[in-house]
């Protein structure tokens, strides 16, 4: 059947062009008449009843289009309403279309333009089964797309379900659908019906494809933003506030910042790509969201790191060798094995070298003499502080997904230095927390200072690997026996010893007192700290290994000073011994040996701490009972051993020494450890325990100025112990005029100070019946 539309006989109508619409047959739609023409035709059309016709003109800006500036088909209308403004200004017209008409001359122009034209129908019937497909299919689509739009009106979906004709339908939907006005006047020279219908069925489906996409991203909006919602509203009036302020987004400008900061730092490839990943999320991410500022930190981290490996100054082994000598007093052997690791640092700078760990008391110059290796090297120095960590993200970092993550110490360090070739001081490694269900920051600690591992550290925070290799780690300690045996196994242990009061002397003068003059102000021709005043304060006013507490003593002398020269004391002003007793208050220690009796059962003893050497006293006592044995003191388990091992062989030896051996089975016998809430531990006591038994069961007093340390078997032999060194000094210090040493001990001579050596008489024990013959000379004990 034909579907090419119908021609009538030609009419006159009133011309009404139209900038920017079409109107289709069916559609009841409002027109704005701005042109004095159009609404004087508008103004005759209600008077009179005349239908007008309503077209699209080509060029939207023309005021007077003519005949050839309007397209050749429009739509026939009538007018349903008319309205002015009371201004007289704004004429709004209400129109309905009733069919398209083709354009065929001009029949009057003033004072309004009237057109003739030709009326085209469209087929009557129902078209054939294309046509009829092709109308269920548009009826379906049209109704789909309204229930998508979500706003039409229950008139229109039954106004579309009703009807029956295809032209009438196709002309309907055409008015609906969102498409260009040039698209809509194409559909409505479409005269064809079935091209027609087809038309509006391509734009139909494009439109109802987008429609469904839109109403698809708008549910997965509303399920990944409705918890949000409120905070994304708020922070967009926030964003809108601010523009009004003046106070605009200004997140371009930093992410250009950041941006060129990332590429300023030289980042390996991987990391790279993962800085461009992150950077890529910010700039997509409002400027006040909170993963924004987390994002930003993180790239900030990147930007900050030192990727890049800076050429490290060559290194001088004499230049070296003046800075420890500048810096430390003494020392020998330590800067002996220094100078022999920056040796092999200079002749094979890429070698993994190992890794040092300066073990010994506080106040030693554990710390320093890290500083004087980056000092020697040319390096930048950073210190991490593990003691109290338990926590193995302080080592390893937080994960991101953490509010207030940030990496760890060991990135934070190399953050802080500027450098990848820093020097790191690992400090109080042996205070490193156990392990429990926040990780064992120990074990953390095996990938940093593992050379085959820590090439690729890889930090939870930073989720890229950072190369360490090239750090130079050095650690400190107070005692080996809390560092876990992995860990301890990666470090080339370096003792250091307490201080004689010789080489505490030395250093008050050479590094102390100055330094304090300096921080209190005072120039050195000021103030005078005397030779005597110095030795009175390490010997009266000081118990320690290092020289801590010697500089704070020297620190409140020089405060007294700095007062005195403040309130106007002129000249200098010269400390003595004589006057730290009205500075510093009287002397808070005396030689532990001083003054004390000598007892049966009380003998004087040498024990190793963390914090040095220190002397102990051991002392028993014998009441009726039946043969207990009562240890206190705070003695553990090792040293409760070496109380039993003594008086067996004491108990072993009770003819030998004339003692009747039925007294031990009718007395108790206590031995007491002070200070009683100290608490003690070790083998090297058992010496002087039995010393201590076998004077009291002798009733012969050993002299206190005779120490002794000395693990015992139970054949009576005096087995080796260490802390010699520590030992030593300590028993100098604390007035001792005789020290009994294991003879398996002769091998730390070299170690002992030579000053304790000139000032100590040193005798060397086989066994316990030497410890006898040399603390009780009286006792003779035959051979056996």
């Amino acid at each position: 059947m034909d579907t090419q539309a119908l021609a009538a006989p030609a009419d006159e109508l009133i011309l009404i062009p139209i900038r920017e619409a079409v109107l289709f047959p069916g559609m009841v739609v409002p027109i704005s008449a701005d042109r004095a023409a159009a609404a004087t035709g508008l103004q005759e059309s209600a008077r009179q009843g005349r239908h007008v016709v309503v077209v699209l003109q080509r060029d939207p800006a023309k005021e007077a289009p003519g005949l050839a500036d309007l397209y050749p088909i429009g739509t026939e209308a009538r007018l349903l309403r008319y309205v002015t403004s009371p201004d007289g200004r704004t004429h709004t017209a209400i129109v309905q279309g009733i069919g398209r008409v083709r354009l065929l001359d001009l029949a009057g122009a003033e004072p309004f333009s009237s057109v003739r034209v030709e009326r085209l129908k469209d087929p009557a019937g129902p078209g054939g089964a294309e046509v009829e497909a092709r109308t269920h299919r548009m009826r379906e689509q049209a109704l789909e797309a309204l229930q998508l739009i979500g706003q039409a009106s229950p008139e229109m979906i039954a106004s579309i379900q009703s009807m029956e004709e295809a032209g009438a339908l196709a002309d309907v939907v055409a008015g609906l659908i969102d498409v260009t006005t040039a698209q809509k006047q194409e559909i409505l020279e479409t005269l064809d019906l079935r091209a027609r219908l087809d038309r509006v069925l391509w734009h139909l489906a494009y439109r109802l494809e987008v429609l469904r996409l839109s109403a698809d991203i708008g549910r997965q909006t509303r399920e990944t933003m409705e918890g949000r919602q409120r905070e994304f509203m708020l922070r967009e009036q926030l964003k809108a506030i601010q523009k009004e302020l003046g106070e605009g987004d200004d997140s371009g400008p930093q992410v250009e910042e950041l941006r060129q900061a990332l590429e300023a730092a030289g980042l390996p490839d991987e990391v790279n790509q993962q800085a461009k990943r992150e950077l890529r999320r910010l700039e997509r991410m409002p400027e006040g969201s909170g993963e924004a500022g987390m994002v930003r930190s993180y790239l900030e981290w990147l930007s900050e790191l030192p990727w890049r490996l800076g050429e490290s100054p060559p290194i001088s082994i004499p230049d070296a060798r003046r800075v420890l000598d500048d810096e430390h007093h003494g020392l020998e052997k330590i800067k002996r094995r220094i100078l022999e690791f920056l040796a092999v640092r200079k002749l094979n700078p890429g070698g993994r070298g190992p890794i040092l760990c300066f073990v010994g008391p506080p106040g030693v110059g554990k710390t320093s003499l890290g500083q004087s290796i980056a000092h020697a090297l040319g390096r930048p120095f950073v210190r991490v502080s593990l003691g109290g960590v338990h926590d193995e993200a302080e080592i390893r970092g937080h994960r991101r997904t953490y509010v207030g993550a940030l990496p760890g110490n060991i990135i934070q360090g190399i953050r802080r230095a500027g450098a990848r070739d820093c020097v790191m001081m690992l400090d109080e490694i042996d205070k490193l927390g156990s392990g429990g269900f926040q990780g064992d920051p120990a074990s953390a600690m095996l990938e940093v200072l593992d050379p085959e591992q820590n090439s690729t550290f890889r930090d939870a925070y930073l989720g890229v690997p950072f190369d360490l290799s090239r750090v130079l780690f050095i650690a400190t300690a107070n005692q080996l026996e809390t560092i876990p045996g992995p860990l301890r196994d990666r470090m080339e242990v370096v003792q250091l010893s307490g201080y004689t009061a010789e080489e505490k002397q030395a250093i008050a003068l050479r590094y102390l007192v100055p330094r304090q003059q300096r921080q209190n102000g005072l120039a050195e021709s000021q103030a005078v700290l005397e030779d005597d005043a110095i030795a009175a304060i390490i010997e009266n006013y000081t118990r320690e290994a290092g020289v801590r507490s010697l500089e704070r003593e020297i620190g409140a002398v020089m405060r007294y000073v700095a007062m005195r020269v403040a309130e106007g004391e002129p000249g200098m002003v010269r400390i003595a011994a004589a006057d730290l007793r009205a500075i510093l208050g009287p002397g808070r220690f005396d030689p532990e040996v001083a003054g004390r009796a000598a007892l049966p059962g009380v003998v004087t003893g040498l024990a190793w701490t963390p914090v040095g050497g220190s002397i102990l006293f051991v002392e028993s006592t014998r009441v009726p009972g039946n043969g207990r044995l009562i240890l206190t003191g705070q003695l553990g388990e090792v040293m409760k051993e070496s109380a039993q091992a003594a008086l067996t062989l004491v108990k072993g030896r009770a003819a030998r020494l004339g003692l009747d051996p039925a007294v031990f089975d009718h007395s108790d016998i206590h031995i007491h450890v002070p200070a009683g809430a100290t608490p003690k531990d070790g083998p090297s006591a058992g010496v002087a325990m039995f010393l201590s038994l076998a004077s009291l069961m002798l009733d012969r007093a050993v002299e206190p100025a005779v120490a002794m340390t000395g693990e015992v078997s139970l054949r009576g032999l005096v087995l080796p112990v260490g802390g010699i060194r520590e030992k030593i000094v300590a028993a100098a210090r604390a007035g001792i005029t005789m020290v009994m040493l294991p003879a398996s001990n002769r091998r730390d001579w070299e170690d002992i100070p030579a000053s304790a050596r000139d000032k100590l008489r040193f005798e060397w024990l086989e066994n316990v019946d030497d410890a006898i013959t040399v603390a009780l000379p009286t006792v003779q004990v035959p051979g056996g």
